[in-house]
């Protein structure tokens, strides 16, 4: 059997001291399989954000285990963990943070320059014309709509073909219908990619979507 994208055990979270210590997440399990989406579903303050930041090795967690694509995510450094981001995993945001000095095709070749790509140039307008932005590659994120700076976004997330991508209320900033849109967009290219998908989302109509939900409540899986 290949190893999980994601295998979480017994994952805990507390911040702060004293007084202010509280705990975020509460005895965490969780796996994700190649090609599998998942969605994680549940109101504001549940967990749900912090599970992300743990799966994506933003936040360490105070104890569990955690392995990211077969690496031990507790284990690594700061370093090693921003390369196996690099390499392996793309994440859309509810903010697009496009840098904004940047036009839509040099911010989606920006992590294939990372890593050093020959062809990076090439890669990202590829990338901008399956997302339907062939035509705005020149233009800057100020001249996009919300809709399209997100499907720049998309595709930057996914332009390295990364085996795991990651998004948090991917279309908490946009409407109704560009939100529907995106959504498909997003489940779109993370099965032209092969990568598994996980969506963090308080609509359940988008976490009907995903071919699995969990839902969570007070740090916990419920």
């Amino acid at each position: 059997m290949p190893e999980p994208l994601i295998d979480l055990h017994d994952i805990r979270l507390t911040l702060g001291r004293g007084a202010a210590r509280t705990e975020i997440l509460r005895g965490v399990d969780l796996r994700l399989d190649e090609g599998e989406t998942l969605a994680i579903l549940g109101p504001s303050g549940s967990g749900k954000s912090s599970l992300m930041a743990v799966i994506s090795g933003l936040e360490r967690p105070t104890s569990g285990s955690a392995r990211l694509l077969g690496e031990d995510v507790v284990a690594m450094n700061e370093d090693q963990l921003a390369r196996l981001r690099g390499r392996s995993i793309g994440i859309v945001l509810q903010a697009f943070h496009l840098l904004p000095t940047m036009t839509a095709i040099e911010n989606v070749a920006v992590p294939l320059e990372l890593a050093r790509d020959s062809a990076a140039r090439d890669k990202a307008r590829a990338e901008l014309t399956a997302v339907g932005l062939a035509a705005r590659d020149g233009h800057y994120p100020a001249q996009l709509s919300g809709g399209e700076q997100q499907r720049v976004a998309i595709a930057r997330a996914t332009a390295p073909r990364p085996r795991l991508l990651l998004a948090d209320e991917p279309t908490g900033n946009l409407d109704a219908a560009t939100g529907a849109a995106i959504i498909d967009l997003l489940f779109e290219r993370a099965g032209a990619g092969g990568a598994g998908l996980v969506v963090i989302t308080h609509d359940p109509a988008i976490a009907e979507r995903a071919g699995r939900i969990i839902r969570m409540a007070d740090g916990r899986i419920a």
